[in-house]
């Protein structure tokens, strides 16, 4: 049975299609994150991590080995303070 040659080109150009998406969705991703894989399953403590370290640093996925907090980092917390009585 003959092979139809010129079915080949439109599935060259699916294939070279499908495979620059998908290249480009995960720069894009690993752009979005510094580098960093997606994360996945994230859990309450993650997310208050994840909270945290924006504080810190202006993004969600940086981290800092900076003892000292920024000043200010006091004041930017998500409770609410409590009057005292």
């Amino acid at each position: 049975m003959p092979v139809p040659w010129e079915a080949l080109i439109p599935f060259g150009l699916l294939t070279v299609m499908f495979g620059a998406a998908g290249t480009l969705l995960n720069a894009s991703t690993k752009g979005q994150n510094q580098g960093k894989p997606p994360r996945y399953h994230i859990d309450r403590w993650d997310e208050m991590m994840m909270k945290r370290d924006e504080q810190l640093t202006g993004h969600p996925r940086g981290q800092t080995s900076d003892p000292v907090a920024p000043p200010g980092f006091e004041t930017r917390s998500t409770w609410y303070g409590e009057r005292a009585p």
